[in-house]
This record gives C-alpha cells, structure tokens and sequence, in this order.
C-alpha cells in the first residue's frame, strides 16, 4: 500500500531544502552495496528528521537501529555544539559503511556507534535524552519504547519510524504477522499513554512523534 503517490513524493522531495553532498553519496552506496536499500531514510525523510533535531536543539540523542548511518547524520545536524548521538545496531558485517561516513562527517566527534542488541545496550546507558529514533526491529517496539521513556528528560521526543508498516496495520487482526501485531499495539499504547502525548505523520512508511510530558 503506498500511502503517497510517487508524484506527489517526486514534488515534495524537489520542492524541500536539499540533502547534503555527503548524504548523496552514502545514499548511491547504500543501494550499491546492499541488499535491502529501501531501509535508508532518504532525502525527504531525512530532511524531517534534521528539522525535528533542529527545533529541538538537543544535547543527547539516541538511535536504535543505525543502518548505513543517514538518518544518524540527518540527526546530528541538530545538536548542540557539546552534544553527543549514541546510535546503535547489531550488524557487525555493515559497520564499516556508516564508521566511513561518520568519519567524513563534520559530526566525527560526535557520534558514539554501539555494536550490539540494543536491549542489552540500553541497560548500560545512564544518560538522559532530547530526542531518539527507533527503526530497528518491529517486534521489539514497545519493549524499545518502555525502556527509552525512562530515559528520557521532560519534553523530549521520540521518533520511531515504520509504524503504518506498507498500510498492514490496517487489515484485520487475523490476518496479520508477528510484526503487524506489535505495531498496532504499539500505536495503541503511545496514543493512549498519559505519560506522554504522540501523532502518527503519515511520511513514507509512517513516523510517530512522541512527546515525553
């Protein structure tokens, strides 16, 4: 299910500020040397993401799920001279990718990249964050959320990303897989928490923005 026309993509994505020459390059890599390229942001996408880290100006940012590292350096744009991004995965075999574009990057000293089950890393950090992304995957959204949400300073921002999941979460309950169930759940619970307050934008595959109250 495309939630937008390709078109209508096509129009926002020329008529939004332009990526970086550097973002360009990591993207043509990414679908060069990977198999599942359609995980990276992108440009419109990761315009949004640097715009949301820019308002906010945050000084710790946490993102589970780095991939090829885009959205890690689409959200560094935003932090504070001081600031730090702690980005995490699990995927030893593609680190070399986002270690070089973080390394060309002028947010090197920045970025703190963590090899390993997130879950795992999660309970070693004892900082508290402006702003995290989630992407990583689905079936541990809400264990990513409850974990994080304590983690987080009064009035900061969760992002997670794939949460309208190709329009599965609309379809029956019956009818869905392991990771259509927790997405629904997932929307539910953050739509209903008093402890915080959310809307879904419905951009590419659907990115909830959560606000910690």
């Amino acid at each position: 299910m495309d939630i937008l026309s390709q078109e209508l993509e096509n129009y926002l994505a020329q008529h939004s500020t332009a990526e970086t020459d550097l973002l360009k390059k990591l993207e043509k890599e990414t679908f060069q040397k990977t198999t599942q390229p359609q995980m990276l942001s992108g440009g419109y996408q990761g315009r949004l993401l640097s715009l949301i880290s820019k308002l906010i100006r945050p000084n710790r940012i946490l993102e589970i799920g780095t991939f090829t590292g885009y959205a890690t350096l689409c959200l560094a744009e935003g932090l504070t001279p001081k600031g730090k991004i702690i980005t995490i995965d699990r995927n030893e075999e593609l680190m070399y990718l986002p270690k070089k574009y973080f390394a060309e990057s002028e947010y090197a000293q920045q970025i703190e990249f963590r090899i390993g089950n997130a879950l795992d890393v999660l309970d070693e950090l004892n900082e508290k964050f402006d702003l995290v992304f989630i992407d990583a995957d689905k079936s541990n959204y809400i264990n990513y959320y409850e974990k994080v949400l304590g983690k987080m300073n009064p009035g900061g921002v969760i992002l997670a990303d794939n949460v309208l999941w190709y329009g599965k979460v609309l379809q029956e309950t019956k009818a869905n897989d392991k990771d259509t169930k927790i997405l629904k759940e997932f929307n539910e619970l953050t739509s209903k928490d008093p402890r915080v307050e959310s809307i879904i934008l419905p951009v590419r595959d659907g990115i909830s923005l959560i606000r910690k109250i």
